[in-house]
């Protein structure tokens, strides 16, 4: 795709290369595979801060819940890598060769009918987009077409969240319980614990982010952008423009629980688990202060805010393992109070200017730079 200035303007174009040179050039030459796949773990992330910039920061509908379309990503991932790896000779010493070792352990002797299906790497990646925006639609449609909005939405997203966290607790015989899906191996054969597959997946990773970026950015730019944006503005104005609001809420959200399930699938590849404590109240709210740092409407500004909530998170942790939490708080609550607009805000409210006014002052017929040889007011030979 050919980026130009219709597709991105001058400082998104920055954004972009600047982005991209971070993550394909930067951070692989100067980390070890550790640190690289830790990267590669705050990414995931960031395909459901870009959800949430098209959700929350131009369609004004505020998720709480999107861990829940993470962890339905991941767990579809995660179903077909435990099959592979539960084969019948690899799984030769339980009672019930052949199923997921939980399974056996609570006394399941057959594998459920919903399990079936995941066999299949291609009917899993078609899984991993249609199952979440089944769910999405299912509960938009619900919440969108007898107006639901605001705060009330939010805490039905919790709702859901929570629920989700128990149901996946309370089924351990068909879901692993709180210990969630683990020991997941191979990809085809392909053993994914190894750092040079490590290195792959990252790089496969940030192709398919700068993939959601591109089509987030296209969303963005279409008639539909433009109406999620004067549907947060004054949706009223909007339902009597002859517009179905409900519609293109349901579009927003759906499109949102995609992205985040994209991002799960490919957690549940660079760590090898899944569980349900990246499913439930306090990882979706989490996500949310993502998107918020880094800006709710910027793409771009979403990933870098992942990046950096993330980082400063790793290197509180490792610092003050019981205070981290609060710093993190300090932090949502610091970027809100001064700038509302997250880093892109600060990008554009005080970087960018002074880069334009330096651009103009260069760009005018008489501008030239001083010269040396005129010192102190003396005539120049």
């Amino acid at each position: 795709m050919i980026i130009n200035s219709r597709f991105f303007n001058r400082s998104e174009l920055i954004g972009f290369l600047t982005l991209a040179l971070l993550l394909f050039l930067i951070l692989p030459l100067s980390l070890d595979v550790f640190r690289l796949n830790l990267v590669a773990k705050y990414l995931t992330y960031a395909f459901v801060a870009i959800g949430l910039v098209l959700c929350w920061g131009y369609g004004g509908i505020l998720s709480l819940g999107q861990g829940v379309f993470f962890g339905l990503g991941g767990y579809c991932m995660a179903m077909y890598l435990k099959l592979e790896a539960s084969s019948v000779e690899n799984t030769k010493i339980q009672s019930t060769p052949g199923i997921p070792d939980f399974m056996d352990w609570n006394q399941i002797t057959q594998l459920p009918f919903f399990w079936k299906p995941f066999h299949s790497f291609p009917l899993t990646l078609f899984a991993i987009i249609l199952v979440p925006a089944f769910f999405s639609f299912i509960i938009g449609a619900a919440m969108f077409k007898r107006r639901v909005g605001g705060v009330y939405f939010a805490i039905i997203t919790q709702a859901i969240a929570a629920i989700l966290t128990i149901l996946i607790v309370g089924q351990q015989g068909y879901t692993g319980g709180i210990n969630g899906i683990t020991d997941l191996r191979t990809l085809h054969g392909w053993d994914i614990r190894t750092d040079h597959a490590k290195l792959i997946l990252y790089f496969v990773e940030v192709v398919l982010l700068f993939g959601c970026i591109v089509t987030a950015q296209f969303i963005r730019l279409t008639k539909l952008g433009r109406i999620l944006v004067a549907m947060r503005e004054q949706e009223d104005r909007v339902r009597f423009s002859g517009y179905s609001v409900a519609n293109f809420k349901i579009f927003a959200f759906c499109a949102a629980a995609v992205f985040a399930a994209i991002g799960g699938a490919l957690f549940t590849l660079e760590v090898g688990f899944m569980s349900p404590s990246f499913v439930g109240i306090v990882p979706s709210i989490e996500m949310v202060i993502y998107t918020a740092v880094g800006g709710r409407m910027s793409i771009f500004g979403a990933v870098y805010g992942t990046l950096a909530v993330n980082f400063a998170k790793t290197a509180l942790s490792e610092s003050f393992p019981q205070l981290w939490l609060f710093g993190l708080g300090a932090l949502f609550i610091a970027v809100v109070l001064a700038f509302p607009n997250g880093l892109a805000g600060i990008w554009q409210d005080y970087i960018q200017p002074r880069i334009d006014r330096l651009l103009a002052a260069r760009n005018k017929p008489g501008f030239a730079l001083p010269d040396n040889s005129v010192a102190n007011g003396a005539p120049a030979e």
